[in-house]
């Protein structure tokens, strides 16, 4: 794995479990060697594979099952070809503030919005940049709004 790959990856899973971790970079590295080892040959996996989001999201979800003050949710905006759309994104993020509004503490993960706004086959273009400028503002926006203010919620696009 490239040094630059592994400290991208260390820094996203720092990030993501640093609730439950206490934001312990050694906790980080051991938490991407149980992924890579349970996915198998997959050193090389970028942050945007699939399968290593998937596994990220399951491992946090399990975690936060566990401790009853912390919420999770995940939005994959690739899910159902719709993440492009601001109506359709200010629906999936809403799903997740209702779910996440009884929890003190909780974690909104978005991931593969950039790639709903301009698959890897396309270039980007001024309007694709817009848009997917437009509907980052919109989801900050909508969860800023839409959490109380006694809540702390880490919110995480990849």
């Amino acid at each position: 794995m490239t040094r630059s790959l592994q400290l991208r990856r260390l820094h996203y899973l720092n990030a993501l479990f640093a609730p439950l971790t206490g934001q312990d970079l050694y906790l980080a590295q051991q938490i991407d060697d149980a992924i890579s080892t349970s996915l198998g040959d997959s050193l090389e996996r970028e942050l945007t594979d699939p399968s290593f989001v998937k596994a990220v999201a399951q491992l946090f979800e399990r975690l936060c099952a566990g401790q009853p003050q912390h919420g999770f949710f995940h939005w994959d905006a690739n899910a159902d070809d719709t993440g492009d759309s601001p109506l359709f994104a200010r629906a999936g993020v809403m799903q997740g503030l209702r779910q996440l509004a009884a929890y003190p503490e909780s974690t909104l993960l978005i991931t593969n919005l950039r790639t709903a706004h301009c698959p890897p086959t396309k270039r980007w273009t001024e309007r694709r940049r817009q848009n997917y400028d437009d509907t980052l503002t919109l989801i900050r926006d909508l969860a800023a709004a839409r959490t109380r203010r006694s809540a702390n919620m880490n919110l995480l696009f990849l």
